[in-house]
């Protein structure tokens, strides 16, 4: 070890929290002290401990600082359905696990998996008794659900003003010739200058006129407009994803952090949401190579919008062990190990204190050169090749600008999804764990 590594380890060492059960995350909720945006991020969507310490973290801010509802890296519709379920909504479902069984959109294993399970009914009961505006919420964040979307809105019209089905049914048809494949569109619009975005804005034009005279479910109101919002910004993202650049990327991050301010403003000027996302999403893009590159995410306009005092973003990393991914897009998922993480980098730096498992607050660290020195952070994403680690999967990071806290575990384990085989219903020996 480099003499500068042996003394930034000796101040990582002296400022460092042990992690070892819920009580350890004290320093970390005083830290958070009256934010109104925590973003909790991971890093790689198929890893058991993110998920079940970012439930544990989440349960804590609810309890303890009065957060209000959590909102995910997941398609709306999918997301909006289990809401529904954890706030009892009558005819809402069975159980979490059926409920999120059918999230089928690849990567399933992101939010089909046993820890959301758990999670998803702890959250359940303890909404069981409160009153509807108090009950905990669950939603999605992202632009990929076009289809989806435009099927529920075309769902709620049909019941609810069938005299505006005209412009769904427009949409609809619009996107029927790319068999509702994004790449398909992406390709065809390349080809011709012909698009869907018209039918796509009119009708959410055309929603938004209307819904102040929908009376009744104001919740399922306000998702139909959500709706129409992912169809205007997917078909955006998808006419932008194949010429490259951080276009396409930016569209996503854009449209992520709007949703996150459509559903604050919704649950009143005080409200407060837990963010879930990969850490490229919620640590500042400024603070890594992605702004070299013109990419801003959600950490970075959270941080812009919102006062220091109101945001608090904690980015999530290991060492080795094994994760959930898949060697393609849409290929089928794997346990796959996460190899030893390279030398040089800022895991393999915490790795050095004898593998303890800890939290980090970066003000702690301010003096140190880590917050002028770039680090190599790694970041799996859900097509992960193990074989290439020394190549690629890395992001040179300014962690003290790009986190206020810091959580790191030695070893991981692969999250637990429904779907894999033989039936995707082979409950895990230890479920529902302590979250």
């Amino acid at each position: 070890m480099h003499e500068s590594q042996f003394n930034l380890l000796n101040e990582i060492i002296k400022h460092e929290h042990p992690l070892k059960d819920v009580s350890s995350l004290d320093p970390l909720i005083e830290k958070i002290g009256d934010s109104r945006i925590v973003l909790l991020g991971e890093a790689s969507h198929g890893t058991h401990e993110y998920y079940t310490w970012r439930a544990k973290i989440s349960q804590r801010l609810i309890q303890e600082k009065g957060f209000q509802f959590i909102a995910v890296e997941g398609d709306w519709p999918d997301c909006y359905r289990l809401n529904r379920y954890i706030k009892n909504y009558p005819d809402s479902g069975e159980n979490a696990e059926k409920v999120l069984h059918e999230f089928n959109r690849w990567p399933t294993w992101m939010w089909a998996n046993w820890e959301i399970v758990a999670f998803a009914e702890r959250l359940r009961k303890f909404n069981h008794d409160l009153p509807l505006k108090q009950k905990i919420g669950f939603y999605g964040l992202d632009v990929y659900s076009l289809w989806e979307s435009l099927a529920e809105i075309l769902h709620y019209l049909e019941h609810k003003d069938p005299s505006a089905l005209h412009a769904a049914q427009l949409a609809i048809s619009c996107f029927e010739p790319y068999r509702y494949e994004g790449q398909s569109y992406a390709l065809a619009t390349q080809l011709v200058p012909n698009s869907c975005q018209e039918e796509v804005l009119q009708l959410l034009q055309q929603i938004r006129r209307k819904t102040h005279s929908y009376d009744g479910d104001q919740e399922l109101v306000f998702s139909t407009e959500q709706n129409a919002l992912v169809a205007v910004n997917a078909e955006r993202y998808y006419r932008s994803m194949l010429k490259g650049g951080a276009s396409s990327w930016n569209i996503r991050d854009q449209h992520m952090f709007s949703t996150l301010t459509r559903l604050m403003n919704f649950h009143g000027p005080k409200s407060k949401v837990i963010v879930w996302e990969h850490n490229t999403h919620i640590g500042d893009a400024r603070a890594t190579d992605m702004a070299r590159q013109g990419m801003f995410n959600i950490g970075q306009l959270v941080r812009e919008n919102f006062s220091k005092e109101e945001c608090f973003l904690i980015g999530f990393g290991s060492y080795q062990g094994n994760v959930i991914a898949g060697n393609e897009w849409g290929a089928k998922m794997e346990a796959m190990p996460l190899p030893p993480a390279r030398k040089d980098s800022w895991e393999f730096l915490l790795h050095q204190d004898h593998g303890k498992n800890k939290l980090l607050l970066m003000e702690d660290l301010k003096s140190s050169p880590l917050s002028s020195k770039s680090v190599d952070h790694r970041a799996v994403g859900v097509v992960y090749h193990p074989q290439q680690e020394r190549y690629g999967n890395y992001v040179p990071s300014l962690i003290t600008q790009r986190y206020d806290a810091f959580i790191y575990f030695d070893q991981t384990h692969a999250l637990h999804p429904l779907h894999f085989e033989p039936d995707g219903y082979q409950m895990p020996e230890t479920f529902p764990w302590g979250v």
